[in-house]
């Protein structure tokens, strides 16, 4: 009886021709997930299956499973002889002492000579017999054992459904530049991209000396958080303290942000050229922050020229971005009290509704190309492994 481990996966099933390439990368994102663990994985139909690997670290490989996008469900099996007396021993290691059950079996072997519903009731009532604890119940079952009878005269048993991250493979929707804050909402827009196959990097802004150190290693982890789920990525650190200071220095104090966001912008659309990637992804919410009006997106986002702006969060308020922030990992790190660069020089009164031709006739106020030249000219890169 050998412990393995069931991948099931989400809508790879609904590619039609294109299924396979689908398949191929989710394996690859599996083996890079599984990277320093002995392990081989297989594919049987419809399914992946985890074996040959150390039982000790059987909880830790599901946890970095779990975070793989692809992934639906997860199930910790035995897998046996296709026989109904291995079935039955690999059904009572994994069966409950009491309570309510259900036996829910798959056959794909077809030469099995019991069908589905016969193994369903021939492994019931044995189990009835061997732990008078338990009951029976089709409709609401406490616990749920599974039976998979494979075509290779193996058979899979298992109690129980790991839910894991849902979505499509990540490498399967092109490329996108996150802007990473360090505030809550950044990386749960850059998870949810992801969750939809988008490879993405992430650009983050800074203002040293304004800001400090601890700052920046805020978003550092908080990438490392998003790694777990992406495979890795790339980090790109810029610097914009020159561009807040001749805001500052020639600019009415209420046009801060809104300027301030326009440069980030153009940053973030030079570097997309520059690495390949496809759309700007921001982690902005309709309404929350007087830089987040339509008006306030309108002016950030005209300076954008050749690429899409996602914003996956616009329609949802902030409880919902704290609950998924929550769910992700990334709520404790983000709330750690680091400033970021938009609070640099921040004025009393923002403007909230700004008009573009306004925002346009004092930014020639501004060396426009020169700035933006000085900030790529700080890149840094850091590689972010998961």
């Amino acid at each position: 009886m050998e412990k393995v481990i069931i991948i099931r996966y989400c809508e790879i099933h609904l590619k039609g021709k294109n299924r396979g390439y689908f398949e191929k990368v989710f394996m690859n994102n599996l083996e890079k997930s599984l990277s320093g663990i002995r392990h081989e994985i297989r594919k049987p139909s419809g399914r992946y299956v985890v074996e040959n690997f150390d039982e000790a670290r059987t909880d830790e490989i599901v946890a970095r499973l779990q975070k793989v996008f692809g992934t639906h469900t997860l199930s910790i099996a035995y897998k046996v002889p296709a026989t109904m007396d291995d079935i039955f021993a690999a059904v009572l290691a994994v069966a409950p002492e009491a309570g309510s059950f259900k036996v829910q079996a798959n056959r794909a072997d077809k030469h099995f000579p019991l069908n589905s519903m016969q193994i369903n009731a021939e492994v019931g009532g044995r189990l009835l017999e061997a732990r008078p604890a338990l009951r029976v119940d089709v409709h609401a079952p406490q616990h749920l054992i599974g039976i998979d009878v494979r075509e290779n005269g193996d058979a899979l048993v298992f109690c129980g459904w790991i839910k894991a991250a849902g979505g499509m493979p990540v490498g399967t929707s092109g490329k996108g530049m996150l802007l990473l804050s360090g505030g809550i909402d950044s990386p749960v827009a850059g998870h949810m991209i992801a969750k939809r196959g988008m490879t993405i990097e992430a650009l983050h802004f800074h203002s040293y000396p304004y800001t400090n150190r601890q700052a920046r290693e805020k978003v550092e982890e908080l990438a490392h958080i998003l790694a777990g789920y992406t495979g890795g990525l790339d980090l790109h650190v810029v610097s914009v303290t020159h561009i807040q200071e001749a805001i500052h220095k020639y600019c009415p104090a209420e046009m801060m942000i809104t300027l301030l966001r326009r440069f980030m912008m153009r940053i973030a659309e030079r570097l997309c050229r520059q690495t390949g990637a496809q759309c700007i992804v921001t982690g902005e919410s309709l309404g929350q922050v007087a830089s987040q009006t339509i008006e306030g997106m309108t002016s950030s986002g005209s300076v954008v020229h050749e690429l899409p702006i996602l914003r996956p969060l616009v329609g949802f308020d902030k409880t919902e971005i704290v609950e998924r922030a929550r769910e992700i990992g990334t709520f404790e790190t983000s709330i750690l009290p680091y400033e970021d660069c938009c609070t640099v020089f921040l004025p009393k009164h923002p403007l909230i509704r700004p008009d573009l031709a306004k925002v346009a006739e004092q930014e020639k106020k501004l060396d426009v190309e020169a700035l933006v030249a000085e900030a790529f000219a700080s890149a840094e890169l850091v590689e972010i492994h998961r």
